[in-house]
């Protein structure tokens, strides 16, 4: 059993992860979806704002106006689009948000600690969590009946509605409830760079006593792919690999340890 997660922002491209993906059936899809997000957002006269944590890590601040748009984008359009594009290839894909059946839940947070102007502040409001269950009876049902589900945000919040989730951490706690030997993160880079800006200086291994040194290297969105590494180590998950989407077998890649291998 294998995770698969490709992101969904810029530069990162879906078609070679498609084909590669035919005449497999132990694996799992989750996706992102966040340039489309973005661009929809803008649409709607809702533009897109983030925030930093304290410890770092980027995240979209989620109101009730861009949760609904996050139904549209990641569970509406790119879900539905890529089942549609995975059946053409003759994979049995099925797509599912992460409240279908109570797949994902998790408790809200309600608010969040950001940076701003140099600060410390509280922001309240906000709809985010993180998932805390798994119902890995339907993810079971599904699988030995030999669909490949195709998974996204939101998740539910325990106590009711929708939730905004990081997908790479929703991949790791995926990965570890199903006991997968393999996560991988696909995404528009090589692999977790010393140098962002130097594809050339991937970093090829790191041991699970380095994460903490890996996550001071990573910048931006791969900071997340980091931590998500390290809670799938955590839940059991074997190993970790952080690899390009864009690879012309990206799944293949991967698994024969082409980028950032963490185990």
């Amino acid at each position: 059993m294998i995770v698969v997660k490709i992101g969904g922002g810029v530069g990162t491209g879906f078609d070679n992860l498609l084909r590669d993906m035919a005449g497999r059936k132990d694996v799992i899809l989750v996706h992102g979806g966040s340039d489309f997000l973005n661009k929809l957002s803008d649409d709607m006269g809702v533009p897109p704002r983030f925030v930093t944590s304290p410890s770092g890590h980027t995240s979209r601040v989620t109101d009730e106006a861009t949760l609904d748009l996050i139904r549209m984008a990641y569970a509406g359009s790119v879900n539905k689009g890529l089942v549609e594009r995975l059946r053409k290839e003759g994979v049995n894909a099925l797509g599912l948000s992460g409240i279908d059946g109570g797949l994902l839940r998790g408790k809200r947070k309600g608010s969040i600690r950001i940076v701003e102007n140099g600060r410390v502040r509280i922001l309240h409001g906000d709809h985010t969590g993180t998932v805390e269950e798994v119902n890995t009876s339907l993810l079971d049902l599904l699988l030995k009946g030999g669909y490949v589900p195709v998974i996204t945000i939101p998740i539910e919040a325990t106590d009711g509605g929708g939730l905004n989730a990081d997908a790479d951490r929703v991949a790791a706690a995926i990965a570890s409830a199903v006991k997968a030997d393999d996560l991988l993160l696909l995404t528009n880079k090589p692999g977790l760079l010393k140098d962002v800006k130097d594809d050339n200086s991937l970093i090829r291994s790191v041991a699970e006593h380095d994460i903490d040194q890996a996550m001071d290297i990573a910048e931006g969105r791969m900071k997340k792919k980091v931590l998500a590494a390290r809670e799938a180590l955590e839940g059991g998950v074997k190993r970790v690999v952080i690899s390009n989407a864009n690879a012309q077998r990206p799944i293949e890649s991967a698994l024969n340890g082409e980028g950032t291998v963490i185990c």
